[in-house]
């Protein structure tokens, strides 16, 4: 059996549980889904639409709001209870900062960042990047693993999804607030302005091709009348013409939105390997030999700085 932990804040499902739920899934045998924190029954209910064979709610009120103490305490328990072959989780900012230490109370190995599995000689096996995402390696542990899954890596959209609901158990759990060292404060978040990419369904990406900063309002143009969000590959963010936070790629975000615009983006394979998850990539490049034509959908040779304000003026009709 495999566990998957499922991520919630203020009742609100994180999109990457489901992406992980269906690793999960395509990893083969029975699945159960847990979702932490002080009142999960509203994501519970929703995970139950998953082809699961249980949902446990793992509460307590010592778990709202996250600490690391208090998830490793609840994991810990629900872990030894159920005893799964494998645990999965989404490898979010929460994960990255509990799964460590959650894997160490376990005496569990830890694999991050996975991409998919694959079974071989009768074993399961993590597939992750290496080298900046240029090569695969597959990962064999000895005994049962923690395994977090790369946002973006495996479609949500191929979920199995139940006939009918699955059963929802709530779990026992005892989290001593006294033990928790933590004193969790708002959420850290670069500026006001700061977006989660991940979460957005629509991007508008720009690249050295946008060519100067006052021709990045070009790009927020078309995201506003797509209702999508602005995103960069890294030598835009570098050159301080959009903020840190709109990073894409290896050293940025990881995004996997429904659509993904590309102006001007070579595809360099630091970029690639943060948005290739896209459900659809729209390319539009001057250089018809840009890597980013190899993994587009749709590619448009051409000048953006034509093409940009005619789809423009279309969407605003």
């Amino acid at each position: 059996m495999i566990l998957v932990i499922a991520e919630q804040q203020g009742g609100t499902l994180n999109k990457s549980s489901w992406e992980t739920i269906a690793a999960a899934q395509q990893a083969g045998g029975p699945v159960k889904v847990a979702v932490v924190g002080a009142d999960t029954a509203a994501a519970a209910a929703e995970l139950a639409a998953a082809d699961v064979a249980e949902v446990l709610r793992v509460e307590a009120p010592a778990l709202s709001p996250y600490t690391l103490d208090g998830f490793v305490s609840a994991l810990g328990q629900v872990v030894a209870a159920e005893q799964p072959g494998e645990v999965f989780l989404p490898h979010t900012y929460q994960t990255r900062d509990f799964a460590p230490a959650l894997a160490v109370h376990l005496g569990r190995a830890l694999v991050t960042d996975c991409v998919a599995t694959r079974h071989a000689e009768g074993r399961l096996l993590f597939v992750r990047p290496v080298f900046q995402g240029r090569l695969l390696a597959d990962v064999a542990c000895d005994g049962q693993a923690l395994a977090t899954f790369q946002i973006g890596a495996i479609r949500a959209d191929s979920l199995a999804r139940g006939a009918s609901p699955a059963p929802v158990r709530t779990v026992a759990v005892t989290v001593d607030g006294g033990a928790i060292r933590q004193k969790p404060e708002a959420p850290f978040r670069e500026a006001k302005q700061a977006v989660d990419l991940s979460q957005a369904e629509r991007i508008v990406a720009v690249g050295r091709g946008i060519k100067d900063p006052e021709k990045v309002a070009l790009a927020q143009q078309l995201a506003a009348a797509m209702g999508a969000e602005v995103g960069a590959s890294r030598p835009i963010c570098d050159a301080g013409w959009l903020p840190m936070d709109r990073q894409i790629g290896s050293s940025g975000q990881t995004v996997a939105p429904k659509l993904y615009l590309a102006l001007g983006i070579s595809g360099a394979i630091q970029h690639l390997v943060g948005m290739k998850g896209a459900r659809t990539i729209v390319a539009i490049n001057k250089d018809p030999e840009a890597p980013i034509f190899e993994v587009a959908d749709y590619g448009v040779v051409g000048d953006l700085f034509e093409i940009v304000p005619a789809v423009i003026k279309e969407l605003q009709g």
